[in-house]
C-alpha cells in the first residue's frame, strides 16, 4: 500500500461476516443463490481506522453461493483518504540566466527558492473495490470454520491494492481467527507482504429482534518502523526517529433488524496506536443502514 501515514489506510471481518450471514439466508433457495446488499454507515470504519475522514459513505455488493460453502462476491464503498498535504520547502534550481531574470541566485548560478506546496496527491482514490471468494462451513452444530481470500482495489489511486487470504472459527457466540497479507503494492511499507492482522469477536441475540456484539482486532505489521522526524547530534549528523505503526482495535455493536426496512445499528470503535504514526485514538461513534436482497 502507498506509504502514507496510517490514519488514511483503508478496510474487521464486519465484511466477510456480512457476506456470509447473507449466504446462509441465500442457500435455503437452491444449489446456487444470489444477493445483493446496500447500506450506508455515517463513518467507514474497517480495523480501527476511519476510511472516510469521519464522514459518511455508500456501500453495497453482489454475492453469490453453492450449497457446497463455495461463496464470492464484490463490494464497493466511497473512501476519502484526505491526502492533501502542505510543507514548507526551500532549496536550489538550475537556472539559465538567459531566458531567466529577476530572482536571487546563489554563486553557481542556481535559482533560490523558498515557499510552499500544498494540494491534494492527485493519486489518493475515491473509492475501494473488494473482490472476494471463500469457503465455509459446519464441523458440528456449534462449531464452524471460513477459509477466505480478498483482494482490496483502489483502481482510481496508485501504489494502495493488496491482497489478504484468512480463516477464522467459530463456536457458539464467538470467533477467532486472522487474515495475513500475501502481496501489496507498497513495497516495503504498511499493508505490503507479511502483514497479519488477528481477530476476534462475539454476537449475542437479545429481546425485540436486537444484536449485540463485541469485535477487536491487532494488526501485526512486517514492516512496523515509520518515520515520524529526525535529530540532530552535537556533530552535525542527523538520525531519523520512528515509531511502531503496530496497534490494537475494538468496538462493539448494537443492531435491530426492520423486517424489509432492513438493519439498523449504532456502533463504537477505537484503537491505540501511536498519535506521531497519524492514528486518531479519538472514540469513533456511527450508525449505519443494511439492507439485503
Amino acid at each position: 500500500m502507498k506509504a502514507h501515514p496510517i490514519r488514511t489506510v483503508v478496510a474487521t471481518g464486519v465484511l466477510l461476516s456480512a457476506s456470509m450471514i447473507s449466504m446462509s439466508q441465500a442457500l435455503a433457495q437452491g444449489p446456487w443463490a444470489f444477493s445483493a446488499n446496500i447500506g450506508a454507515v455515517s463513518n467507514y470504519m474497517w480495523r480501527g481506522v476511519t476510511q472516510t475522514g469521519d464522514q459518511a459513505a455508500i456501500q453495497g455488493g453482489v454475492d453469490v453461493a453453492h450449497e457446497s460453502g463455495f461463496y464470492a462476491g464484490t463490494w464497493v464503498s466511497n473512501i476519502d483518504w484526505d491526502e492533501g498535504s502542505s510543507e514548507d520547502v526551500s532549496g536550489t534550481v538550475a537556472v539559465d540566466p538567459t531566458t531567466i531574470s529577476g530572482f536571487a541566485e546563489d554563486a553557481d548560478g542556481n535559482l533560490l527558492v523558498t515557499g510552499a506546496t500544498s494540494g491534494a496527491d492527485a493519486a489518493s482514490p475515491n473509492y475501494e473495490l473488494d473482490v472476494y471468494l471463500g469457503f465455509g462451513g459446519n464441523i458440528t452444530d456449534d462449531l464452524s470454520y471460513d477459509l477466505n481470500t480478498i483482494y482490496y482495489a483502489y483502481p482510481d489511486g496508485r501504489d494502495s491494492d493488496f491482497w489478504e487470504v484468512g480463516g477464522s472459527a467459530t463456536f457458539k457466540w464467538f470467533t477467532l481467527g486472522l487474515a495475513y497479507t500475501i502481496s501489496g503494492e507498497n513495497d516495503g511499507g504498511l499493508f505490503d507482504d507479511g502483514d497479519i492482522y488477528y481477530f476476534g469477536g462475539a454476537e449475542f441475540a437479545l429481546p425485540y429482534d436486537f444484536g449485540f456484539s463485541v469485535r477487536g482486532g491487532y494488526y501485526d505489521f512486517r514492516h512496523d518502523e515509520v518515520v515520524v522526524g529526525s535529530v540532530t547530534d552535537a556533530a552535525g549528523t542527523s538520525f531519523d526517529v520512528t515509531e511502531t505503526a503496530d496497534y490494537w482495535n475494538y468496538g462493539a455493536s448494537i443492531s435491530r433488524e426492520a423486517g424489509d426496512f432492513g438493519t439498523f445499528s449504532l456502533n463504537w470503535d477505537q484503537n491505540n496506536g501511536k498519535q506521531d504514526v497519524g492514528y486518531n485514538t479519538d472514540p469513533k461513534f456511527w450508525v449505519g443502514w443494511n439492507k439485503e436482497f
